[in-house]
This record gives C-alpha cells, sequence and structure tokens, in this order.
C-alpha cells in the first residue's frame, strides 16, 4: 500500500487535513486509549436504547470522538481495499485481552476485519451510525430501531481492536 496522504476529515480533532491511512490510525491512538473509546462508545450505545437516559459526557468530548471515529472508519475502510499487501501480526500466543472480539483468524490478520465490516455495512451506515449514537445518547429520547445500530456498533468494535492490532503489533507480509 503506498503511503499516500488523503483527507480523511481529520483536520478538528488531529490538527492535520491529511494522513495516509496507517499513519491516521496511529494518530487515533495517539489522541485516544483504546479502553475509553469502547468504554465510552458502549455508554452511548446504551443511552441510545433507553428511554431517558443521558450521557454523563461533555458533549465536546461526544463530539471529539464522534469526528475522529469518522476519520477512523474512512481510513479502514480504504485500509481494507487495499489488496497489494496484507497486514499480518507477529505470531506470540494468545489473544491479548483488550481484543477479545477478533477470532483468531482476525488476529492474525487484522485487515480482513476491516474488509467484513464493509461487506456487512457501508459508510453510510457507519456515518447514519455515529449521528444516531451521538444524537440519541446527548438527549433524553431512545433510538426505536435498535437493530439498525447494534450491526455497525459490532463492527466498529472489532474495527478498534484491528485498527490497535495493526498500529501496535504488526509488520507488512
Amino acid at each position: 500500500m503506498k503511503n499516500k496522504k488523503r483527507d480523511f476529515e481529520a483536520q478538528f480533532w488531529s490538527g492535520t487535513r491529511k494522513h495516509s491511512a496507517i499513519g491516521l490510525l496511529e494518530t487515533f491512538f495517539q489522541f485516544n486509549d483504546l479502553a475509553e473509546v469502547k468504554q465510552n462508545l458502549n455508554m452511548m450505545m446504551q443511552c441510545s436504547v433507553q428511554e431517558k437516559a443521558r450521557i454523563r459526557k461533555d458533549p465536546a468530548e461526544i463530539f471529539h470522538l464522534h469526528q475522529s471515529l469518522r476519520s477512523l472508519v474512512r481510513a479502514a475502510r480504504l485500509i481494507g481495499k487495499a489488496e497489494t499487501k496484507n497486514f499480518r501480526v507477529s505470531p506470540d500466543g494468545h489473544l491479548p485481552t483488550p481484543l477479545i472480539s477478533l477470532s483468531a483468524e482476525e488476529y492474525q490478520n487484522p485487515v480482513k476485519v476491516f474488509r467484513k465490516a464493509f461487506q456487512t455495512c457501508c459508510l453510510k451506515e457507519f456515518d447514519n451510525f455515529l449521528s444516531a449514537t451521538v444524537y440519541f445518547s446527548l438527549g433524553d429520547l431512545r433510538c426505536e430501531e435498535e437493530r439498525r445500530i447494534v450491526i455497525p456498533y459490532i463492527q466498529l468494535m472489532k474495527i478498534l481492536d484491528a485498527a490497535w492490532l495493526i498500529v501496535e503489533r504488526v509488520f507488512i507480509g
């Protein structure tokens, strides 16, 4: 995969307009802790489906998370489309606890997670999920179509794990 820089709409949260796809993943995890992002996303999901439940976080933090996740999804899509190289994890035994959402095969080749995620959901569905989750978690209303947001939520959690894995422990093979 070429190291071509693209606009992933990251200027607001990263301070730079153009990134390479892998560079954006690295930048994402410089600004965001994996466990905290997953916890916030989980809370947002819970508040979105419960009536009269509202997330207690600062709305600015939620907006920042929304923007950075949108960029991450776009970078994951580009990496998943790249067919010239795979990112393989150096084998070291078991799955780390924070990456429990990945199967052993996905752990060995995290790009498969990106490919599967975009076979399951299109970019617009991820955008709609992020917007709906932010909207409903910040208000007192609930999302009536839970199934509309559950599948992208599950796929996004896997994307987060795979992205972290690519940033932390991969070599190009």
